[in-house]
């Protein structure tokens, strides 16, 4: 006798390939190779005896049936997603957990949450740090806080809000190091004399002293001395303690300018590709907490 339900993999497969009409879309939300959501959805069409999509030259369309189906598929998911992250909070609907990276978390968003909780006090704040949004489960928390490059590293199953709608890159040192350096910094030696921090991570892939340089009209060549890491979180750390210098957002870093613990290296800046935004999870219920903060964060940075 048949289960009377389909697995779950299988039903996940179709509401993500049924939201894009692709499969080769729902394979990159999901981690797997196109023929793969491909096999799953047929084993779903085989165990209702009814096709779920039209397959063309084209592209995919959903049938009749496909539609209908997607919209309970899509609604039960939801409802599943939405109650496991209620379980995981322990019940507590006040809770709202926010994902960042290490770096924006404790430079920008350490610093903003005291006048959320003064304005919000009964909402209590988790804060789960993830370097990169690609690794997020959308289970383990509600909404997330990241640069985002529009049409570039969209993380899957996620909304972006810019938060800043205008940002500017530079060149950043501590004052110690600056000083140690005679007070100025030339470009031309910028890739010589100093000690440019480079973050080995994909992610930021975006934002590389090489675009930099280019996009100023700058002559570029592999600079000397480097130090990297894949956490961008260490590298500026190394930077506040007068190590090198590094690429940073001003709007992000406007704290730790404004207090003088950062110093512009040179004034020379670029526009930012990506924004600091607002990630919330697609087709997700919105909390109470979740309003509050989207509100919050939206309205009044």
């Amino acid at each position: 006798m048949r289960d009377a339900l389909p697995p779950l993999s299988c039903l996940r497969a179709f509401e993500v390939a049924a939201r894009y009409c692709s499969f080769t879309q729902a394979g990159n939300e999901l981690n797997l190779s196109q023929s793969a959501i491909s096999r799953q959805i047929k084993r779903l069409e085989h165990d209702l005896g009814r096709l779920l999509f039209e397959r063309h030259h084209e592209g995919l369309r959903l049938t009749p049936t496909g539609e209908h189906y997607f919209r309970v598929v899509q609604r039960l998911l939801r409802d599943l997603g939405d109650e496991t992250a209620r379980l995981r909070r322990r019940g507590d609907d006040r809770q709202l957990t926010l994902a960042s990276s290490p770096t924006i978390a404790s430079i920008w968003l350490a610093r903003q949450l005291p006048d959320f909780q003064r304005a919000y006090p009964n909402i209590e704040i988790r804060i789960l740090t993830v370097e990169d949004p690609h690794r997020l489960d959308l289970a383990e928390f509600d909404l997330g806080i990241y640069y985002h490059v529009p049409n570039e590293v969209d993380p899957p199953g996620l909304v972006a809000d810019a938060i800043f709608e205008h940002e500017r890159v530079a060149a950043v040192c501590s004052p110690i190091y600056l000083e140690r350096h005679g007070n100025s910094i030339e470009p031309a030696h910028l890739l010589v004399n100093h000690t440019l921090m480079v973050v080995e991570d994909h992610y930021h892939d975006w934002l590389s002293w090489e675009i930099w340089f280019r996009e100023l009209g700058l002559k570029w060549q592999p600079p000397l001395h480097t130090l990297r890491a894949n956490s961008f979180q260490l590298l500026m750390n190394a930077t506040l303690a007068g190590q090198g210098v590094t690429l940073g957002w001003m709007r992000l870093l406007d704290a730790e300018l404004r207090q003088g613990n950062l110093v512009q290296a040179l004034p020379l800046t670029i526009p930012s590709r990506g924004k600091l935004s607002l990630l919330t999870p697609q087709h997700r219920h919105l909390t109470e907490p979740m309003r509050a903060f989207r509100h919050w964060v939206l309205d009044t940075s």
